[in-house]
């Protein structure tokens, strides 16, 4: 065989593998998480009725918060899915970046992934980010940051850690990072004090189960200040 003919075998064989490669590639990257396809496959009628527990939830749960005493909320993923589906984008049509449309979640029973469809230019992927929320103390939610997707392949975490601080920076919340086993940790102070009754909420549990979220905590009567030897506050 001429030198002519190996250099050309060779050519061919180096281009076969560069277009296994990019195949491959594209196909990771367009890669759709099962539990994603199910839930943006619910038909309407679902997605509205489950969006209506949510909010039904969500109002029940911020009326026990303005009362002294403990309460408790159980969230179901198809129902954070639901109000994700219905309520967000007819109520919340600018909560995210037009880059990025149809949110859903998974829980499991220590982990959530949170996916949407990501499109620039003609080119579109899966985007997921898998965290394990707890809470260290009352009113300090961690989000330890355990992978970033798009489709099968890794996202720079860096892209993400920047999106979440600028994300807390405009929910005015204190951010903090910390590391735990090589993971990013999140570190969220939460807000207590209710300015308009002057009263002090605290979250002290988060469990996770299947396809669950449980919250639970206490809102406190903060004593009234102390008045001045002259009867005044």
């Amino acid at each position: 065989m001429s030198k002519r003919a190996v250099l050309l075998l060779v050519a061919c064989g180096l281009l076969l593998v560069l277009v296994i490669v990019i195949f491959s590639l594209y196909a990771a990257s367009h890669y759709v998480p099962a539990f994603y396809r199910q839930a943006v496959a619910i038909d309407p009628r679902t997605q509205e009725d489950a969006s209506h527990r949510m909010l039904q939830q969500a109002t029940a749960l911020d009326g026990a918060m303005k009362e002294k005493g403990d309460w408790k909320a159980l969230f179901t993923a198809d129902e954070i899915n639901g109000w994700l589906a219905v309520d967000l984008v007819r109520n919340h049509p600018n909560a995210l970046p037009p880059t990025l449309r149809n949110p859903r979640v998974s829980i499991t029973r220590n982990q959530v992934t949170v996916a949407c469809l990501a499109e620039s230019n003609h080119y579109w992927s899966v985007v997921s980010l898998t965290v394990e929320p707890y809470l260290p103390e009352p009113n300090v939610l961690a989000l330890r940051i355990v992978r970033a997707r798009a489709g099968l392949l890794p996202v720079p975490l860096r892209q993400v850690l920047d999106w979440l601080t600028q994300a807390a920076q405009n929910l005015q919340l204190h951010l903090q990072w910390r590391q735990a086993g090589g993971d990013p940790v999140a570190m969220l102070s939460l807000p207590a004090d209710r300015a308009a009754d002057a009263r002090r909420v605290q979250v002290q549990t988060l469990r996770l189960g299947k396809g669950k979220i449980y919250v639970a905590g206490t809102t406190l009567q903060r004593p009234a200040k102390a008045m001045g030897s002259g009867g005044t506050p």
